[in-house]
């Protein structure tokens, strides 16, 4: 309760106060952050996807700055030579304000990508963007079946039947690819699991699912729980580097990624940048309150 409490405190204090928390999981402002970064994790066999953080634009010339950033990023990573594939978010392309306008941005970060052989995978996003971005893949995986995926997330009601569809088109000519994770974004009970318990059946239903109907699948986690279930389901079906690999949030649970990759687990991790840190930062937070701990340790520690 104590956690809980100071995590929603926390997003009403001054950013230099929150940046204590932060700057554990943000590689920093600048593209040169997330290079560096993504260097210091390559030197210990982890593959990165790389986030630009910004969502929810308020108007459509925004996307033009950051429909920018994006093809600039890939440039940069694909000449530095790094392994790397590239995330984002539609709504910080227009997809709640013209969808047509969105679609036209993110297919040419995808086309960007196509030329290197590269990958971008379409974040999901809160409850009003789930089905215009499922649609958004549907489309684009027509035209780039190779070089995009999606998220989904496993604590909504309507993911299993999401999955069905997905399973559905899925083909060796389109290949469906899926990130799967918990899911971070505050929904009702009506359409959202609330019991961790609950939301982990779920995610291995879920896997397991993907799995039989031979789905690429990034599994997104820091649950220990989740990640021991997945292993034992990665030996059931006798699956290979080239049929999964696991994901996790850059500077979160270090350990476990570590034991994972000495395993021989693919290892890929999130690696987010930019000026819009305060609210990726205050929703991490709320996900998980236990890290309301950290800072007031840290706090105390540096002053």
């Amino acid at each position: 309760m104590v956690n809980k409490l100071i995590a929603s405190v926390l997003p009403l204090l001054p950013k230099k106060f929150v940046w204590l928390f932060s700057k554990r999981y943000i590689s920093g402002e600048t593209l040169e952050d997330a290079v560096s970064a993504s260097k210091g994790l390559a030197a210990h066999g982890v593959r990165v996807t790389i986030d630009h953080l910004g969502e929810y634009i308020r108007e459509l010339s925004q996307a033009e700055e950051v429909k920018a950033v994006y093809l600039s990023m890939i440039e940069r990573f694909e000449n530095e030579g790094i392994s790397a594939t590239y995330s984002l978010k539609p709504s910080s392309f227009g997809l709640l304000l013209d969808f047509e306008t969105c679609y036209s941005h993110v297919r040419e970060i995808i086309e960007k990508a196509k030329e290197y052989n590269s990958f971008v995978r379409i974040d999901m996003e809160d409850s009003s963007c789930v089905d215009a971005e499922i649609g958004l893949y549907r489309r684009l995986l027509n035209e780039f079946p190779l070089n995009v995926g999606l998220v989904v997330q496993a604590y909504l009601k309507r993911t299993p039947k999401d999955l069905e569809y997905l399973a559905s088109i899925h083909s060796i000519e389109t290949p469906v690819n899926i990130r799967l994770c918990k899911g971070i974004y505050v929904e009702s009970p009506e359409i959202a699991i609330k019991d961790r318990k609950a939301i982990n059946k779920q995610f291995i239903e879920a896997l397991d699912f993907l799995f039989r109907k031979q789905v690429y699948v990034g599994i997104a986690t820091h649950d220990r729980e989740l990640t021991n279930s997945a292993e034992e389901l990665i030996e059931q079906y006798s699956l290979g580097e080239g049929d999964y690999e696991f994901q996790m949030l850059y500077g979160v649970t270090p350990e476990l990624r570590t034991n994972l990759v000495k395993k021989g687990h693919k290892m890929r991790v999130y690696v987010p940048f930019g000026k819009e840190w305060f609210g990726y930062s205050t929703r991490r937070l709320k996900e998980n309150p236990k890290l309301a701990f950290y800072i007031i340790k840290a706090l105390f520690k540096h002053g």
